[in-house]
């Protein structure tokens, strides 16, 4: 048996593991789902009243975090993330941390330059709105349709915005976007890094926020790494790939790809 830590991404909780979770459990791991500092209360309760501090929060306090977890194991684990926690698995590889990993729909790391439309336009809101850096902001139902479910049907989209999204902190989404130009920035990873744990990385083939070619993009700058570096594209999956229909797929690749890494 291994101890899997799912690492989730931004606008959510752990609770958008809860199809993963079950499906590892059934073959046997041990299933780890922490929250990012700050979000470990149910999603109604975030909603009402975010915690002050979460305007603070970044990606050093929150890799910082999922390292403690991951150091605090009896064993290294097996890593997955989605989103932003995809960044925060592959950040957390490079140090050396866990067997192996995998980051779905991974937010990318310093270095590469993101010149989609779609992920630009998912973004904008953050990244333009007035005296954001250290502000908490939830999306409106449009902008999460448009990065996150833009494929499903309106009750589909609605119900997931109900019952998944949260206020997040901006001064993350700040920081990725410094890494486009900056390759020192906080994101940042040792692509060349060949004592890193093996990494697969999965995109969603109508991913609008993450779009697959930013995906592959990111895989190709491990190019040069002696580390194994899968790549795999699941086509038609938006950005909600572990959750929308067909999710059984993808949690089933991701399993045996790290039961066999």
């Amino acid at each position: 048996m291994s101890t899997v830590v799912f690492v989730h991404g931004a606008w959510v909780t752990p609770l958008c593991w809860e199809r993963f979770i079950p499906f590892f459990e059934a073959r046997g791991h041990r299933c780890l789902a922490p929250p990012w500092p700050c979000k470990d209360r149910p999603v109604e309760d975030q909603r009402r009243a975010p915690a002050p501090e979460l305007a603070h929060l970044g990606v050093a306090e929150i890799v910082a975090h999922y390292e403690r977890v991951v150091r605090g194991l009896s064993e290294p684990p097996l890593l997955v993330g989605h989103s932003f926690g995809g960044l925060f698995v592959q950040m957390l590889l490079d140090r050396g941390l866990g067997r192996a990993g995998v980051a779905i729909d991974s937010a990318p790391p310093a270095g590469i330059p993101v010149y989609q439309w779609s992920a630009l336009r998912s973004n904008l809101g953050v990244l333009l709105a007035p005296f954001a850096w250290r502000r908490v902001v939830e999306p409106s139902f449009e902008a999460f349709r448009y990065a996150f479910v833009h494929t499903l049907g309106p009750a589909e989209q609605w119900a997931a915005y109900e019952r998944y999204v949260v206020p997040e902190t901006r001064r993350i989404f700040f920081q990725a976007a410094l890494g486009m130009v900056n390759r020192h920035a906080t994101t940042r990873v040792r692509f060349d890094n060949g004592s890193r744990p093996p990494l697969l990385l999965i995109a969603g083939g109508d991913d609008h926020i993450v779009p697959a070619s930013l995906n592959l993009a990111n895989y190709r700058r491990y190019r040069f790494s002696p580390a194994r570096t899968d790549f795999k594209v699941f086509p038609g999956r938006t950005h909600a790939i572990i959750l929308q229909p067909g999710w059984e797929e993808v949690a089933q690749y991701t399993a045996e790809w790290l039961e066999s890494a």
